[in-house]
Order: structure tokens, then C-alpha cells, then sequence
């Protein structure tokens, strides 16, 4: 599925660049052009994507036991610095235009092709995101939003070449400057939880509590007394802590932590892996930790 989203994005972005800088060039509108190049820019994105997803699947093994998930976020890492790339070029250009002071005249073709970019963009935000919330896949998340980057792109581009064309000549190089800032927004939202991720940060806790209440469902679990959880691409890795009856056999013990994971493993489809450590209940204990 996220094979598939990316794909059609990839083909989709390649038709959306050639006419965008051709209706750019042969069009006179610096606006509709920068955006073509940006375009440009998103093939080592979506390209970066395509490679991370396949080495994300890959099983664990001796090197990497926690398996391969972590080249998800570094694709999404590459895919935002490549967005922070696309708005700095923008907008340099866009400022030189005005330091020089020459004005393109934009053609109809430039404004039909921002209109057409904003209607095939939003579409593919949308139906990419929804595939990256289905998956919790980081670096599908991250062409989503470029995609949605595309789109306001594209409307200022629409606004600016729209307005050049009917003889306002500075708002085709004012809508690529104003562009850019959406741009480096987008960049921004994306490198800071791809970030989050990479650090093991902490899973929405809404999603831990799930996985506590799911825990203590099953019979001999008197407690959850600790969770943690960190995301590996699009699968979580959780730590339980579980309190059980002290009096408890190993073998019992260990069959009740079976069901626990089995349980888990049902019910959350993006969780990759359960550690589950059992402590006696209702007696004092200390974690050794040096983290």
C-alpha cells in the first residue's frame, strides 16, 4: 500500500514538472517555473522514499536486531532538507527578480497549469495521508505533507501569475517569495517529529494507555507498572513492566506474558514488538537504569 501511494505520487510529480516548466518557461511566469523546479526537487524525495520503504521491510537480523525501520526517518530527514532546498531556491529567486527589476509577462498557459497543479495535488495529499495514518508510516507522512506543499504552492502561484497576467506584473515573483515561507514550514514540521522519532521519543500517549488497558485485560496481569514505547519506520517497539502474583511459577508467569503479547499483536497492527518484564506484585523493587 505505501508502495503504491508512493508510485502514483512519483509518476504523477513527473508529469505535473514537465508542464509546469514548460508552461513556466514558454509561458514567461518565474512563479509557475520555480514550482516546476521544486517538482524537480521532490524526485529525490519520493526516489529516497521508495528506497527507505524497501530496506524498512527487510527482517531483522544479527547486525540489526531491532530490524531496519530507522531508514524510514532518514529518508524523511532527506526528504525535508530537500523541501528546506526547494524554498531557499525560491526564494533567492524571486528576490533577485525584484533587485534587477525585470518582469516576465505571463501566458494563460502558465496560469492553467497552477490551477491544474493545485486540483491533482490536493488529491494526492489527501489519499497519500490517509494510506500514511493507516500504515503510521513516517516517511509515507512526509511525501503526504509535500504534497500538501505542492498544493500551496501552487495557489500563490495561481494568485501571483493570475495577477501578472491581467497586468500586475510584481506578484508573480511576490507569489514564489511567499511561497517559499509555506515551504519552509512544511520542512520544518517534518524534520521536527521525524527527529522525534529518531531520538526514541515517546509514542502519543493515548496510544500507550491503549496498550496498558489491553494489558491488564487478560487474567493474572495485576498491573501495569511501567511502559515505554519508541517507533522503528512504521512499527512500534513497546517495554512492559508487568506486576503478577509473586507466587507464580515461572512457566505460568511466562505463558500470561505470551497472552499479553499475542494480545497486543491482534489489536495494534503497527506495534513490531512487545519486551515484557514481570515484577512480583505488592513488594518494593527498584529498576536498575543508567539511561
Amino acid at each position: 500500500m505505501a508502495d503504491r501511494a508512493i508510485t502514483i505520487g512519483f509518476w504523477l510529480n513527473a508529469i505535473l514538472m514537465i508542464v509546469k516548466l514548460l508552461a513556466g518557461y514558454y509561458g514567461d511566469s518565474e512563479a509557475v517555473f520555480a514550482d516546476g523546479i521544486e517538482s524537480a526537487c521532490d524526485f529525490v524525495a519520493i526516489i529516497s522514499t521508495l528506497i527507505a520503504l524497501r530496506i524498512g521491510r527487510k527482517t531483522f537480523d544479527d547486525d540489526h536486531p531491532y530490524g531496519h525501520g530507522k531508514a524510514e526517518c532518514m529518508a524523511a530527514i532527506m526528504v525535508s532538507l530537500v523541501i528546506f532546498a526547494a524554498g531557499f531556491g525560491i526564494l533567492y529567486k524571486a528576490v533577485m527578480t525584484f533587485v534587477t527589476g525585470h518582469y516576465p509577462q505571463p501566458q494563460l498557459m502558465a496560469v492553467a497549469a497552477a490551477a491544474a497543479t493545485i486540483v491533482i495535488k490536493e488529491i494526492l495529499f489527501r489519499y497519500t495521508r490517509r494510506v500514511a495514518r493507516k500504515l503510521e508510516s513516517p516517511a509515507v507522512e512526509a511525501v503526504s505533507k509535500d504534497h500538501r506543499k505542492d498544493a500551496l504552492t501552487s495557489v500563490a502561484t495561481l494568485i501571483g501569475v493570475t495577477g501578472a497576467y491581467f497586468g500586475f506584473a510584481f506578484l508573480d515573483p511576490l507569489a514564489a517569495g511567499l511561497t517559499s515561507f509555506f515551504i519552509f514550514y512544511i520542512g520544518w514540521e517534518t524534520l521536527k517529529k521525524t527527529v522525534h522519532d529518531l531520538m526514541d521519543g515517546r509514542p502519543p500517549q493515548n496510544v500507550l494507555s491503549q496498550i496498558c488497558d489491553t494489558a491488564c485485560e487478560i487474567s493474572g496481569v495485576d498491573r501495569v507498572h511501567e511502559i515505554r514505547g519508541r517507533r522503528s519506520g512504521q512499527y512500534l517497539i513497546i517495554d512492559l513492566k508487568l506486576e503478577m502474583d509473586p507466587e507464580m511459577t515461572v512457566r505460568q508467569s511466562h505463558e500470561i506474558a505470551d497472552q499479553v503479547k499475542n494480545l497486543i499483536f491482534s489489536r495494534f497492527s503497527n506495534v513490531g514488538d512487545v519486551m515484557i518484564h514481570i515484577n512480583p506484585s505488592n513488594q518494593a523493587h527498584k529498576d536498575l537504569i543508567r539511561l
